[in-house]
């Protein structure tokens, strides 16, 4: 009888990467006589908010470009414009002819009438109504042509656009990471200061509990053991490095797991920075407030390039 083989693991599935807010990317391309060119660029937002700006004639693409938005990007601030230029005539200029005849009909009559010299050619094509100028008009065909080219031009922009994103999250993915590990470093700091110590916690407090009650007899010794785990209570900072720790944890998972987390890590900033001022609020000695400023400011540095992140 064979030996059953262990299960291999499953492969580890790779981190998403993580995306910038911040990018730019041009596509351009050609359909028959046409020249057209897309400029999309992108910038921090709360939610997915999407501006297009496309010549006369365009509404069709413009609302199918803005559901390829939709489907390749999370948040950010994205605007996008489309040029698009036909090369050759595209003006003619129509006669009313019959208008032409009916004018030159009525102002030779009135200038024989007057005795004056009948009207010019160029007076009477300047009279309203007389010449329209349009524009050529494309046919469904060429039309429909020129939409997909557009769109299929625009994709090619997006795509670029998402890959600026990506280039620039993963060097966001780095500098989140040195900050977190020097966060890190700065709560083992605090962790390790002399005065931490519960023994040394208990023997400054109980000092400080024996100069009251020499100096004051009449203190009532509940309320003075009352007030004592009070202050020590108050001094303890262990609950703040826990939670310290617990939030670096994870946000390098958010960095890990990657995808749309900037959010869900900005979250986290909020975090950090309430924990920092705790720490300040209840430090009893210079160090530990020197390490609680420093904390600050690296949680603000941390936030600051959390806000790109999608």
């Amino acid at each position: 009888m064979t030996t059953p083989q262990p299960l291999a693991a499953p492969p580890a599935t790779p981190a998403a990467p993580l995306s910038s807010m911040t990018a730019f990317a041009r596509a351009a391309g050609t359909s028959g006589p046409w020249r057209f060119a897309w400029e999309l660029r992108s910038v921090n937002g709360k939610a997915l908010d999407v501006r297009l700006r496309v010549p006369a004639g365009f509404d069709e693409v413009e609302a199918r470009a803005r559901a390829q938005v939709g489907q390749a990007l999370a948040r950010g601030s994205v605007s996008a414009s489309l040029s698009a230029n036909r090369e050759g005539e595209t003006v003619t200029a129509r006669v009313n002819r019959s208008a032409l005849a009916a004018l030159y009909r009525t102002a030779a009559e009135t200038a024989a009438a007057l005795s004056a010299p009948p009207p010019g050619l160029d007076a009477l094509l300047a009279a309203k109504g007389i010449v329209e100028v349009v524009e050529l008009e494309i046919g469904e065909a060429e039309r429909t042509a020129l939409a997909e080219a557009v769109l299929a031009a625009f994709h090619e922009g997006l795509v670029g656009l998402g890959a600026m994103r990506a280039r620039e999250g993963e060097a966001l993915r780095q500098v989140l990471a040195e900050r977190l590990g020097r966060i890190e470093a700065l709560v083992d700091a605090a962790e390790a200061l002399p005065g931490r110590g519960v023994e040394k916690g208990r023997s400054r407090l109980a000092d400080q509990v024996r100069a009251l009650v020499d100096a004051a007899h009449g203190l009532d010794p509940e309320r003075l053991h009352q007030e004592a785990v009070m202050i020590a209570t108050r001094a303890d900072v262990r609950e703040e490095l826990d939670r310290l720790r617990a939030h670096v944890a994870a946000a390098r998972a958010l960095l890990d797991e990657g995808g749309p987390v900037g959010r869900r890590l900005d979250f986290l900033a909020q975090e950090f920075n309430r924990e920092a001022n705790t720490l300040c609020a209840k430090s009893n000695a210079i160090v530990l407030t020197r390490i609680g400023l420093d904390l600050k400011l690296l949680v603000d540095q941390f936030r600051e390039q959390v806000q790109n992140l999608e």
